[in-house]
Order: C-alpha cells, then structure tokens, then sequence
C-alpha cells in the first residue's frame, strides 16, 4: 500500500509517498481501508519539528473509512462498517495512508448521510473544539464566547458547537470571511484587521485562544472570573499571567475520545455542524496540501484522497 512518510525534518518537501505492507490490526484494534484523511496544523509543526521519536516517521491523525479486518476482542465493528476517528494522537498513526490500524475505541460510526471527505475533516478540529468548549469551559446556554480565527479548521467548528449548546458567539475573521462565519451561526463577526478586537467587545464569559499570542490583548475583554482555554503551548506563559489575574485560565492537549467522538457525530448527522472543505488533494500531492495549511488563509479544513 502507500503511505505518506518523512525521513528527515523540514519543509513540506520532506514528505514522500513509499510502499509499505499493509498492517495487521492488533488485539482491540481495527484495519481501515482509509478513504479520506484530514490535515492538520499539527501535522506541519511536527513535520517540521519533531516530536513522535526517532525518524522515519508518518504525521497524520483524522481519517474517515471503512472496517478491512477486526483483531482479536473487537465487537464494536465489523468489516464494511463506515467509521471516523483520530486513533492514537499524540503518538504515530499514519493516517496519510490507503490503510491505517486504530484501537477500535479510537474511532465511531460515521453518519450515513455524512461523506467521508467531511468525516476526515472532523476529529482532530471537531474534538478540540468539543473539549475546550464543552469539557474545559463547561460552556452553558446564553455565555457570551469569543472565538478569534473562526473561519480557520477549529474556528469554524468551535462556532457551530458554541451555538448548538446554546451560546451567544462573537467571532473574529477578515471581512471578506464575514459572510462565511454569519452562516456559521455567529452572532457577532469583527474584522481583526481593520479593528481593535478589544475595543470592539465586552463581558465575555469564555475566550477560545484559537491563535497563539492574543491572551494579554483579549483579557480585558473577560467578565471577572471569565474562562480562557489557550489551544498552542507557546501560550504558557499567558496562561499562567491570566490565572495570577483572577481569571480561570489553562491550557488543554486534545485527546481521543469516543463519547466526545460520538456527540459530534450526533450533531453532524442532525445537520447542526457541517465542516467546511476548502480543498482536498490526492495523497501523492501531500506537500501541496502542507504548503497550502501553512499559508494560513483556509476556510475550513483541508483533506486528502487517497
């Protein structure tokens, strides 16, 4: 089969589509014949920079497919059953791949209205924003959240989530996103490059820091004793600047987690979240698709076919 791997760190470049064997699920563990894999933002900042152990290695972690084979245990699949999931993160999956294993608990049905390019598009953007919101925040119905980058992969889907539990949403976004992010369900859309975000909103109950580096300029737009969820660890710092000024501030590493997994399933497959697609690639052009995502001008999620 082929699969997308890296022998050395660097630029998109590095990236290179080899022939390996197809793997054998474990115990607890499925095959998945892969149809549509979501990229991410961390998988060019580990492309780049490391961090899953010694080289050669494969980034990638959302993919959407079908059941090819159960290992010993499994009783949730069976082959043929379409699934989605981010199995493994933050350890190596090698979802650019025709097939990837996964713990079968890494991974839930996908909605049958659902298409796969949609599916891979979900987890890892989908679960971040679910679990800062919902986990972390503990968002209630009528909070006022403030999302900057919400037409960006997590943006856009934190937006829709927002709205499904209830909140009143104020996005950021450049103006000619605007439209995009109203149809998102936003409440209120500033444009972060014609305006002060701050001066432009008040009593927030809970800031998402999609964007790394906005924590000191958008607390005083927090109600005291507001919620900030910092999503890139070169925020630690701010983190911890907030939590010593009376706000409730941390910093969350998103994780596999099926009940999550299944909640957003739930909303896509009611039509209450769409995740929005701005370009898919086939696997021999990943480069293309990191150079793309490091541009960071997407709307949406960017994904590979296999």
């Amino acid at each position: 089969m082929r699969r997308v791997m890296q022998s050395r760190l660097g630029g998109p470049d590095v990236l290179e589509v080899v022939e390996v064997d197809v793997p054998q699920p474990g115990p607890a563990e499925v095959l998945v014949e892969v149809n549509a894999a979501g990229v991410n933002p961390v998988d060019w900042k580990v492309r780049s920079g490391g961090g899953m152990g010694e080289l050669p290695f494969s980034v990638g972690w959302d993919v959407s497919g079908a059941v090819a084979a159960v290992g010993a245990g499994v009783t949730r699949f069976r082959p043929g059953d379409e699934v989605f999931g981010m199995p493994r993160f933050p350890a190596e999956a090698g979802a650019y791949a025709e097939f990837v294993t996964a713990p079968s608990r890494h991974l839930v049905l996908k909605p049958p209205g659902m298409s796969h390019v949609q599916a891979a598009g979900l987890p890892l953007a989908g679960l971040t924003a679910w679990q800062a919101l919902v986990t972390v925040a503990g968002v209630a119905v009528g909070e006022r959240v403030l999302i900057p980058a919400a037409a960006g992969g997590v943006g856009h889907l934190a937006v829709q989530i927002a709205k499904a539990r209830g909140a009143y949403v104020i996005a950021t976004a450049s103006g000619a996103k605007h439209d995009f992010v109203r149809g998102l369900g936003a409440d209120e859309v500033i444009d972060y490059t014609s305006s002060v975000v701050s001066s432009q909103v008040r009593d927030v109950d809970i800031l998402l820091a999609t964007v790394p580096g906005q924590i000191r300029d958008l607390a005083e737009v927090l109600v005291p004793g507001g919620r900030v969820v910092a999503l890139n660890g070169a925020d630690a710092d701010a983190v911890q600047w907030a939590a010593q000024s009376g706000l409730r501030a941390g910093f969350m590493l998103v994780e596999p987690d099926r009940a999550d997994l299944e909640a957003l399933a739930l909303l896509a497959g009611e039509g209450r979240i769409t995740v929005h697609i701005d370009r898919t690639f086939p696997l021999d052009q990943a480069t293309d698709a990191h150079r793309l995502g490091e541009e960071g001008r997407t709307t949406g999620k960017i994904v590979l076919i296999p």
